[in-house]
């Protein structure tokens, strides 16, 4: 399985953007696919995930502002984020795995957003 990103960049604040993750490939333990982000310093964290039957999990921070979606049909998903703020910024990254809960083996290449303020 492999995990193409983008949509990543700059933005000012309040602003958006959106980032997608197509898979390729195929695995029976792929049940989800999310977005992770990791921020400098620290560790790497939920974003928000939705699963094949379209159960999503989302992080407290960014509940009410990103929206997470799949395009029906198809392996790609697709992270809205909207009213940005500076300590969004970080290395978003693609996850695929059997859960919305934790996070998967499969990992995408990681794409930057930065929120100016």
């Amino acid at each position: 399985v492999q995990l193409q990103a983008s949509g990543g960049g700059l933005v000012e604040t309040g602003g958006s953007l959106r980032l997608s993750c197509t898979a390729s490939g195929s695995a029976p333990d792929i049940k989800a696919i999310g977005w992770y982000r990791q921020r400098p310093g620290r560790q790497r964290g939920l974003v928000a995930s939705i699963s094949s039957g379209d159960n999503i999990n989302y992080a407290d921070h960014v509940k009410g502002r990103f929206i997470i979606s799949r395009h029906p049909g198809g392996n790609t998903v697709y992270l809205h984020m909207n009213k940005l703020k500076p300590e969004d910024t970080a290395v978003y990254y693609c996850n695929a795995g059997d859960s919305i809960w934790h996070a998967g083996r499969y990992w995408g290449q990681g794409t930057q957003v930065t929120v100016s303020s």
